[in-house]
């Protein structure tokens, strides 16, 4: 009886192993992957692939669906940007980040404070017309086929997430007229598990798939839109819609290791990043620079670059408003080396001594990492800036609108129509040719997107961790006022080791860095959606 009994515990151990094993091996052996903030848009992503996709058209598909997962970051109410690589190893990049109308209030910047809310702050929406050009240039499906799931999810219904719950229950109070959407019949807010349904948003959803984005910019959604923003006190025109176009670029590159880094040029924070991870190759890291002494002098030196990195922001504002081209050496090798040699391996300094002009730090924002099986990939970042962006929201079609001029505050004294603000957002592509190697990585959560990528990786580039445990790994953050600010979890006894160069940092309360990422080397695919939003990743 103990030998049948042994015996049979053996052969279920060994199903067990072989399961896992094989389990591995299809893992291994993906042909695409998505990464999106849940795992349910990462999925319908990932079905469109299967379905002959290209790898934008998989984007987009997560995209809509993540406005409807969680419509307090992204949707047609605000503004994206592509980066998107070719079969042949080509970068373009597709910039829909909102604009500032043509009537605006011209003191609107006084008015900066840490609650940009209200129809004042509404930017033109971009998103639509962002997703029209990346679909004209690269989509393979049909434009409406794109929209079905979304379509499908706005009218059934959709889950609350624990994530959602948790914005739900400091951003939603009872009246708010997002009870609307989200609230019980009691005008309670929703909690985790019950079933929002956005009828409205999925009419508009509708027209657009059938008609196009025209439909969005100069047809009955756009009258109704427009008219809600004037009823709200908001300054949008018809005109606004109508002359938005998306602007397509070539990407910036910088080289890291074996890859070439592309990225969006600005406004974007793309050449910060570029900046902060030149300072920190410089220093030739290596899985032995987190042993011993050399890991707390490792993060003292990548604080005392972010705050150098910061006072570069007010560089990155929009280049056709903002002529010689300010952010162009961010990218050179020979300025991070010049800023290198000013960081002490023993000391912190002053704000004073990083030229850095305190703003304001922004919190919101959706990823999505999409590699296609034909090695062609798209790193999308999408916002409506802070958690339900503006605050305005539009019963007739269902958008919510964004608060994107908000992100003006800090950088600049004065608004010009159709500029577009400065964005840390920095979807990007890591490729190597010579290695058959592509990494596909962006971030959520504003000022702490930089922080984000850098330090997935810095973790996985240099230090060694796999894909998971890089992104995994509890940051460093610092304000744009050098506030120095870690996440629970963080080794303790580095920070009590960093207090001997000067550092005084506090725990993060709420921690908003949420980082997507598909790697590629040679046939193997590795997809990570990063833990903190309780998101999947979803392949075949």
């Amino acid at each position: 009886m103990g030998n049948a009994r042994a015996k049979t515990l053996c052969i279920l151990a060994m199903v067990v192993i072989i399961g896992l094993f094989f389990t591995v091996f299809r893992r291994n052996d993906r042909k695409a992957a998505v990464t999106a903030d849940s795992e349910i848009c990462s999925m319908v992503g990932r079905d469109i692939l299967q379905e002959g996709g290209s790898a934008v058209d998989g984007a987009i598909a997560a995209l809509l669906c993540t406005s409807v997962v969680n419509p307090h970051s992204a949707g047609f109410g605000g503004g994206a940007i592509f980066t998107v690589m070719e079969e042949t190893g080509n970068v373009k990049i597709i910039n829909s980040r909102e604009t500032v109308p043509v009537l605006f209030r011209p003191d609107l910047l006084k008015y900066c404070s840490n609650q940009e809310k209200g129809s004042r702050w509404i930017g033109v929406p971009g998103q639509i017309r962002g997703l029209e050009q990346a679909h004209n240039l690269f989509g393979k499906l049909p434009w409406a086929k794109l929209f079905q799931p979304a379509v499908r999810m706005a009218r059934e219904g959709v889950p609350v997430s624990a994530d959602l719950d948790r914005i739900l229950r400091r951003k939603v109070a009872g009246g708010s007229q997002f009870c609307d959407i989200l609230c019980y019949g009691n005008k309670t807010v929703f909690r985790q598990g019950a079933v929002m349904r956005f009828p409205k948003l999925a009419e508009t959803f509708e027209n657009i798939a059938n008609y196009g984005a025209n439909a969005f910019y100069t047809g009955r959604i756009a009258r109704d839109l427009i008219q809600e923003i004037k009823e709200a006190g908001g300054t949008l025109t018809m005109e606004d819609l109508r002359s938005f176009q998306a602007k397509v670029t070539d990407a910036w590159t910088v080289p890291i290791d074996d890859y070439v880094m592309h990225f969006p040029p600005p406004p974007t924070g793309g050449a910060i990043l570029a900046f902060l991870l030149n300072i920190m190759k410089g220093y030739k890291l290596s899985p032995s620079s987190l042993e011993g002494d050399q890991k707390a002098l490792t993060y003292h030196r990548y604080i005392e670059a972010l705050k150098f990195a910061n006072a570069q922001r007010k560089k990155t504002g929009d280049p056709d408003f903002n002529p010689g081209d300010e952010a162009a050496h961010l990218i050179e090798e020979a300025f991070a080396d010049r800023v290198r040699a000013m960081i002490s391996d023993s000391r912190t300094y002053n704000p004073n001594y990083y030229n850095v002009t305190p703003s304001l730090d922004r919190f919101g924002t959706t990823h999505v990492s999409v590699l296609a099986a034909d090695g062609s990939a798209v790193s999308v970042t999408s916002t409506i800036n802070d958690k339900f962006g503006s605050g305005v929201y539009s019963y007739r079609t269902g958008v919510i609108l964004n608060n994107e001029i908000a992100d003006f505050c800090g950088i600049k004294d004065n608004l010009n129509t159709r500029e577009q603000p400065p964005s840390s957002m920095a979807p990007s592509i890591l490729y190597s040719k010579a290695k058959s190697r592509t990494m596909v990585i962006g971030a959520s959560g504003g000022t702490m997107i930089t922080t984000g990528i850098a330090m997935a990786l810095m973790n996985h580039l240099w230090f060694g961790m796999d894909l998971k445990d890089a992104i995994a790994a509890p940051v460093l953050f610092v304000r744009q006022n050098t506030t120095e600010e870690y996440e629970q979890g963080f080794d303790e006894t580095v920070l009590q080791e960093l207090k001997t160069f000067g550092h005084h940092s506090q725990e993060l309360a709420t921690v908003r860095n949420v980082v997507n990422a598909v790697v590629m080397e040679g046939t193997c695919i590795v997809a990570q959606s990063d833990a903190r939003r309780m998101a999947e990743a979803a392949g075949y």
